[in-house]
């Protein structure tokens, strides 16, 4: 039999750093004298932004944002190039390290090939249908929870709510504990890190937004690192305690280091991109009562055979629910780009691109393309439905990324919303003020920028 072959991936310093010369040859932009004065620009509105430049020069352009240039691949045949990476032409490692490498230093999205492959089977005990089946009791029993604290017939805020309540699901799920006293400050730790990875300075100096995110890294670490002594050799069914035990190919545990690495990494996907997505979810069936009604409709179908608490076996029933969260992730795509970096040269589009260059893919606007989606704009949750997907270029839709990255905690994230909507839309309505109509801040990860106001009416 013969051994597997072996990804060779350069080190970053092993790989020439393209600059504007080695990419003059790209439609784009040119050289400015101040380039982080043009990425202050792009971040206020990054779909205006890539819009523009896709108008402009095509779907393969330069730009030159967070003081570095760039390739922008737009489009479903850029997404399956990149994301599923037949020929392995491109390093996730590479891509995301500069962006979040300081913060989510060696998480399962900064590994390649080889090393990815392997912990990404290791982590994978934790998804399977027996453990699913475990958290999705607690996710019941701690939504019933928050939802009951939550404000009814006056208005409040969302997004905060909703964020603290994601938290504590992912203590109960992920940590198997109750956070206690240092829950705001596990929080802020998290807030800080994301916000890091936007940060216009790109060195920890203090006072910076890197400089916080690097710090919240270090408490957060410091408090994994606490607990794994306590879960080595024990039982349970939560996240951490079984990545404490989980063996991987050689059948040795992973590390101390390793388990703190991937639990930074999953807790901030199960946090903050979850609390987006509800976020987005429930403000577009805030504002389209008749699917907010349709999604209430068929919860009640199964509530009425299956009782209060969603059962597991019941989740393939929530179909229409499943569609709508679908199409909030289409418009709000909680991971708007996704960046790789070459690792040898390519072509795409007719151009030739250098081994080097970091590039990357984009769902935020991919997911509005009107060649792919009929009246982008309109939020259609049946666009999902089988007769009008058929056909549909699979990698126009790529929310949860794609290929052997494919986000690990994909059928979680699905589970957990539809155990939250079920408990929601069947004791309440979901109301905004008339009129209303919600900015989000799309970078790094989509959040309403005045927070939500939502009203829930008692049904």
């Amino acid at each position: 039999m013969n051994a597997p072959v072996r990804t060779f991936v350069p080190a970053a310093k092993d790989l020439h750093e393209p600059g504007y010369r080695d990419l003059a040859h790209l439609p784009g932009l040119k050289p400015h004298p101040l380039p982080l004065i043009r990425t202050v620009e792009f971040l206020k509105d990054p779909l205006a932004g890539v819009t523009a430049n896709v108008a402009k020069f095509g779907r393969v352009y330069r730009v030159n944002n967070f003081g570095g240039w760039n390739v922008g691949l737009i489009g479903p045949e850029a997404n399956e190039l990149v994301l599923f990476d037949r020929d392995k032409l491109f390093s996730s490692e590479l891509g995301w390290t500069p962006v979040i490498g300081r913060v989510f230093p060696r998480g399962l999205m900064l590994l390649d090939f080889d090393h990815h492959r392997a912990d990404r089977r290791t982590l994978s005990v934790a998804f399977k249908p027996e453990p699913m089946r475990h958290y999705l009791g607690q996710l019941n029993e701690g939504i019933a929870r928050g939802i009951a604290a939550f404000p009814t017939d006056a208005e409040f805020r969302f997004y905060p709510a909703i964020k603290a309540l994601t938290l504590d699901l992912a203590a109960t799920s992920f940590l198997g504990i109750d956070w206690g006293p240092e829950a705001d400050a596990i929080n802020q730790a998290f807030v800080a890190m994301v916000a890091a990875s936007i940060g216009i300075v790109r060195f920890p100096l203090p006072g910076t937004a890197m400089g916080r995110g690097v710090k919240g890294h270090r408490f957060m670490s410091r408090f994994f690192a606490r607990e794994i002594p306590k879960r080595r050799g024990a039982a349970g069914d939560d996240f951490f305690t079984q990545f404490c035990n989980a063996r991987n190919e050689a059948g040795e545990l992973l590390t101390d280091q390793e388990i703190i690495d991937h639990m930074n990494f999953l807790m901030m996907a199960a946090h903050d991109t979850l609390t987006s997505s509800l976020t987005s979810t429930l403000y577009f069936l805030a504002i389209h009562p008749e699917w907010q009604e349709r999604v209430r409709t068929e919860i009640m179908a199964v509530r009425a055979e299956a009782g209060p608490a969603l059962p597991f076996e019941r989740l393939g029933d929530l179909e229409q629910t499943e569609w709508c969260f679908k199409e909030a992730l289409r418009l709000l795509p909680p991971v708007p780009s996704i960046p790789r970096r070459a690792l040898r040269n390519f072509e795409f589009g007719g151009f030739r691109i250098p081994a080097g260059t970091h590039v990357g893919v984009n769902p935020m606007y991919t997911h509005r393309m009107a060649e792919y989606w009929e009246e982008p704009e309109v939020f259609d949750p049946s666009r999902f439905s089988h007769n009008r997907s058929q056909g549909r270029h699979k990698y126009a839709w790529v929310p949860f990324g794609g290929g052997a990255h494919m986000c690990l905690g994909l059928h979680f994230a699905y589970m957990q919303m539809k155990s939250f909507f079920y408990t929601l839309l069947s004791q309440y309505r979901a109301t905004v003020p008339d009129g209303y109509r919600c900015d989000f801040q799309m970078f790094p990860i989509p959040k309403p920028k005045d927070g939500l106001p939502i009203r829930l009416e008692r049904l």
